[in-house]
């Protein structure tokens, strides 16, 4: 009786290994016949089978009989079909370019892997090719609008006389918010000044934030989040784009990227040129808009020795002049009590290297770097200050993909010397950081629906010693519209006094940091549900609800002492950020909806009363509303309200709403015209109360709470090739 059953357990065996036979694909783009790299392939009944290799090669196990597949890429259509198993012969798959893919998108950069963003432990937004392109031709200057159109992201206008800005995520601090170029930091301390006001969309092939800490991949700094700019790359088709802009609040700017690629070298260019008039808006003969001329450019080359290989070098310049204060002044008219003005004159030089190897396992080799050289001249009608800062980074990392286990690993060294050129009587006059770091992680898939991410990460600071930072995430998905995920991870941040702030601070009136001051600690929780659903062809619902918490230990505070320097000091209890993040996207054919609400609770705790971190809106609200006209309009508006904020002092501003449109025309297949209004209501600061205190000859301007340009109507034209 034993040996049949044996007998047919074998029988069975048999059976079930001949209808669990490997499939074989491999997938070309359709243009070039070139090998498709991380191209996802799922089935209804399994989710994820397989990503394709660098040879765009696959191998996985199916059972027999029908099963629909479906096969897609980043910046490709994407292919459904029902396919017989088992396949009688390695079975090849082509794939057509979108219009998209001309931008050559990067599935998930922010995370290291190349798993589908929306099966990612870690919530990665993306803000893509298409948005970037609308931005160019609406805010052509720099990217600061359309970072401050994503929730829970805010845009803090930090200066009134140079117009200098700062991230801020989750109603945290900007020094909290990490800024990457293509994963490498680049604005940070000294060097952070005016770094979003210099980057144009343009230039850009995608913009991936990540909201709360990712400090393990990236280092300490990314406590509140992280914003990582990943440049364009070259692709077979050439490509020219140019666009001129022209606005009612006299800014104009003319923008050039060209990029082209062979089988063995490719290269890009930007150029970028914008120049801005000074305005008064509320006829308060101080300015609201500088006087402001920037230059950018940025050449890259891209060397492919194999197929398996690439070299890139590049070098990028950026350079900005403005000058802001009394019309007067500006004007050439400058007397005994119109004399008030600050300039500020910026250069950024940065080099940067990529080295990228794919072995025959899959597994990629990374190497990068930049080294960048930062000086910024201030003078005003009283002092002149100049300052530089050099800072460099250097990576080496491995990813090893596998069928159930992608784990990454590198180490880095990063470091940054700033040193005070001028005046010799500051008391601020070097402050240098050098870190190494050492970092993992790994993603391992449970029975194709939770996945799992543990990441550590070990820094060693030159002045601080040692930081671990661990992470754990994991992500669930219930069935093809519903997923959770959930995560917790840590960060730090030692004392710098020339980070960014809401309020600017003069480096003369810097004090060195004290021993005594230790760096901050956090801790950083996130959880959220999303629903998905086509509802009919062309028609599909995305529902997100995410929920933060982010506590800040030994807070540093600038504290103005009573000779008037600024000294750095630790709080004895943490700032504390918690709240929600909803938003629901629906796409109906030609319609583009969207409806989002951020409710932000952050409190400087070590505050007994009136403790609501200033300058942040606990309510903000958002829509936008866009339609296509057949191929060649497009309409939108869009509309924020922000709630009340705390000012410093404890009182309340009122609530503002926020409305935007545009209209854009096709002419051809080559030309772009875009009609843009922005802050259509002109709600300006200046309206509710005035934006500085005492004398016109020495006014001290108040923290910015709303906008101070007023409404806004530019005009750009684009010829795309």
């Amino acid at each position: 009786m034993k040996r049949y059953i044996v007998l047919l357990l074998l029988c069975l065996m048999g059976n079930y290994a001949r209808a669990q036979e490997k499939t074989q694909i491999k997938a070309y783009d359709s243009n070039t016949g070139k090998p498709l790299e991380f191209v996802v392939i799922v089935s209804t009944e399994k989710d994820w089978l397989a990503t394709t290799d660098s040879a765009g090669a696959a191998d996985f196990v199916m059972a027999a009989g029908e099963h629909k597949v479906v096969f897609s890429l980043t910046g490709y259509e994407r292919l459904d079909t029902v396919l017989t198993f088992p396949l009688s012969a390695t079975l090849s798959i082509y794939l057509r370019q979108t219009d998209a893919a001309l931008e050559e998108v990067t599935v998930v950069a922010s995370t290291r892997n190349n798993q589908a963003i929306e099966n990612s432990p870690m919530k990665v937004e993306v803000i893509g090719a298409d948005d970037l392109a609308e931005e160019a031709s609406v805010k052509p200057g720099n990217i600061a609008s359309i970072l401050g159109d994503v929730s829970g992201v805010q845009i803090q206008q930090s200066s009134a006389t140079s117009g200098n800005s700062n991230v801020r995520i989750q109603g945290l601090d900007g020094r909290y918010t990490q800024i990457l170029r293509d994963g490498m930091p680049l604005y940070d301390g000294f060097s952070g000044g005016f770094g979003i006001l210099t980057v144009p969309p343009l230039d850009l092939r995608q913009i991936e934030l990540i909201k709360g800490s990712a400090s393990t991949l990236y280092g300490g700094g990314a406590i509140g989040g992280l914003i990582n700019l990943i440049s364009k790359r070259p692709v077979y088709k050439q490509q020219l784009d140019a666009l001129v802009n022209y606005s009612s609040l006299k800014e104009g700017n003319v923008n050039v990227y060209a990029a082209h690629r062979n089988k063995s070298i490719g290269c890009t260019l930007f150029a970028g040129y914008t120049n801005q008039q000074a305005v008064d808006v509320n006829n308060d003969d101080l300015s609201d808009l500088p006087v402001a001329n920037s230059v950018m450019i940025h050449p890259k080359l891209f060397i492919y020795p194999t197929a398996a290989t690439s070299v890139a070098v590049g070098y990028s310049g950026a350079f900005d002049d403005r000058k802001g204060g009394d019309m007067h002044v500006l004007n050439g008219a400058a007397d005994m009590i119109h004399r008030y003005y600050e300039s500020n004159k910026t250069q950024r030089h940065t080099g940067e290297y990529l080295v990228e190897h794919l072995t025959g396992s899959n597994a990629k080799f990374t190497l990068k770097g930049n080294l960048s050289y930062f000086t910024r001249n201030n003078e005003s009608n009283t002092a002149s200050v100049n300052g530089n800062q050099t800072s460099y980074y250097n990576e080496a990392s491995v990813f090893v993909p596998g069928t159930k286990v992608d784990f990454v690993a590198g180490v880095n060294v990063v470091g940054d010397k700033y040193n005070t050129s001028l005046p010799d009587t500051v008391l601020l006059k070097v402050y240098d950081n050098f870190t190494t770091g050492v970092f993992g992680q790994c993603d391992i898939r449970i029975k194709e629906k939770t996945t799992i991410e543990a990441g550590l990460r070990f820094d060693n600071h030159n002045r601080y010693g040692l930081f671990a930072l661990p992470r754990i995430a994991a992500f669930y998905r219930f069935d093809e519209r519903w997923a959770a995920r959930a995560g917790f991870g840590m960060g730090y941040k030692v004392p710098n006094p020339l980070v960014q702030q809401n309020i600017e601070y003069n480096i003369p009136d810097l004090l060195p940091v004290n021993s005594t001051v230790r760096p901050e600690v956090s801790y950083g929780y996130n959880a959220e549900m999303n629903y998905k659903r086509e509802l009919a062809e062309h028609t599909s619902l995305f529902i997100n609800q995410a929920f933060f918490l982010t506590q800040i230990d030994r807070p540093i505070l600038f504290y103005r002492n009573s000779a008037g320097k600024v000294d750095l000091v630790n709080a004895t209890s943490p700032v504390v950020s918690k709240g929600f993040d909803s938003y629901v996207k629906l796409d109906v054919r030609s319609w583009e909806l969207y409806l989002g609400y951020t409710y932000t609770d952050a409190r400087n705790t070590y505050l007994s009363s009136g403790n609501f971190v200033p300058l942040t809106p606990r309510n903000r609200a958002a829509f936008i509303i866009v339609r296509e006209l057949g191929d060649a309009w497009r309409i939108g508006i869009e509309g924020s309200y922000i709630g009340q904020q705390y000012r410093y002092d404890a009182s309340l501003t009122p609530s503002y709403t926020f409305i935007a449109a545009m209209i854009q025309r096709n002419i051809g297949k080559h030309f772009i015209v875009v009609l843009n209004g922005e802050n259509l209501l002109d709600y300006r600061m200046s309206n509710v109360e005035s934006l500085y205190t005492g004398t016109i000859s020495a006014p001290s301007f108040k923290p910015l709470w709303a906008p101070i340009d007023g409404r806004v109507i530019n005009l750009s034209l684009r010829w795309k090739l």
